[in-house]
């Protein structure tokens, strides 16, 4: 598996309104990507530092979502992102999501 770690700043006061455009506009596009395992964000207290980490299940599908969907998607989220997201990936070496699908396929 694959992941990609995406972390950027949001405006004051858009907390909200990021994670309901996120969950009505970009995770039913993440859904729909060849080899999308999960998606888990965090925010740091106050609002405004994040972290999205996507799991993937190889690097090729991670890469092609970065360049052909990816662009969309931050194009609707730039209205609440100050500044410019940083992008790290990794392979994956542990995860408990590999498990979890093991049991319940």
């Amino acid at each position: 598996m694959y992941a990609r770690n995406v972390t950027f700043h949001l405006k004051a006061n858009n907390l909200s309104d990021y994670t309901k455009t996120f969950e009505k506009d970009v995770l039913p596009l993440l859904r729909k990507q060849n080899g999308f395992k999960d998606e888990i964000t965090f925010c740091g207290q106050g609002g405004v530092d994040v972290t999205a980490v996507s799991i993937w299940e190889n690097k090729k599908d991670a890469d092609n979502y970065n360049t052909n969907t990816y662009p969309q998607v931050l194009k609707t989220l730039t209205r609440f992102i100050d500044g410019t997201p940083q992008v790290h990936t990794f392979d994956v070496i542990t995860s408990t999501l590999q498990q979890h699908e093991l049991v319940t396929a």
